[in-house]
């Protein structure tokens, strides 16, 4: 196995509930910190909803593991940002049995 190529930098984020001052909230999002992680494009998909296009994208993105209960450990809803570019990390696994380094699959979405 390959060691991975780590050569972007992304900003892992996590959703953060802010009261409104109504009895309600709003969700906003928190920056944990940065990691560097290789992203690679898995596949695609476009449909149509409400009349607007939309395209998903599918990635791989590997990165350094964290331990386990660390906040920089990624975990499934939370996000990776690369400038105006959002990943929704939708589920994490292991990608070496030393566990050296974790796999996010991680959906990203596009109106178009």
């Amino acid at each position: 196995m390959r060691a991975p190529h780590l050569n972007r930098r992304l900003v892992l984020e996590a959703p953060a509930r802010v009261a409104d001052g109504a009895g309600g909230y709003a969700e906003s999002w928190t920056a944990l910190g940065t990691v560097w992680a290789e992203v690679s494009a898995r596949s695609g998909a476009e449909r149509f909803e409400a009349g607007a296009s939309r395209s998903r994208v599918s990635y791989r993105i590997t990165l350094r593991a964290a331990p386990e209960g660390s906040s920089m450990r990624p975990a499934p809803e939370q996000r990776f940002i690369d400038g105006a570019r959002v990943f929704v990390i939708r589920a994490v696994a292991e990608h070496d049995p030393a566990g050296r380094f974790l796999t996010c699959f991680a959906d990203e979405e596009v109106a178009a």
